[in-house]
């Protein structure tokens, strides 16, 4: 099966640039996807609007700014994987947080099917922060 392999790397994101701008799109050693480009950009930046929705319970910022979602991959049927982490591998929300996210970015008109998987390789550290959740947490 074609994918589409929208990643973001480790590095945070930036709060001046688009969700598309974020995201490097197919690698050359991957096929391309068979999603218009078009739809492709939409759900890309409609997956990262609904994971700016979901909120770390003790840090008041979101997950995406946090720079807790490492990787998301939306494949030519529409189902998107996502690579995600947490603050600290005991976080009192580890069970909860992949629900959260899988509910949200499920909600994404077009998104056939979702699937979080939890990682911690490379774990979080606050550089991975961008700008504006520094500043929600008072560290700007």
């Amino acid at each position: 099966m074609d994918q589409a392999d929208v990643k973001l790397e480790a590095e945070a994101p930036v709060q001046d640039e688009t969700a598309a701008a974020n995201i490097a799109l197919a690698s050359a050693d991957k096929p391309a996807s068979t999603i218009p480009a078009e739809e492709l950009t939409r759900l890309t930046d409609d997956i990262v609007s609904a994971l700016k929705t979901v909120y770390d319970p003790e840090i008041p910022a979101d997950i995406y700014e946090l720079g807790l979602i490492y990787k998301i991959d939306i494949e030519d049927d529409r189902s998107v994987a996502i690579e995600m982490t947490l603050t600290a591998p005991g976080c009192p929300v580890a069970g909860e947080m992949p629900i959260w996210v899988e509910n949200a970015v499920s909600s994404v008109e077009g998104v056939s099917h979702t699937n979080v998987n939890l990682v911690f390789d490379p774990p979080w550290t606050p550089d991975r922060m961008s700008e504006e959740a520094q500043v929600a947490v008072g560290w700007f």
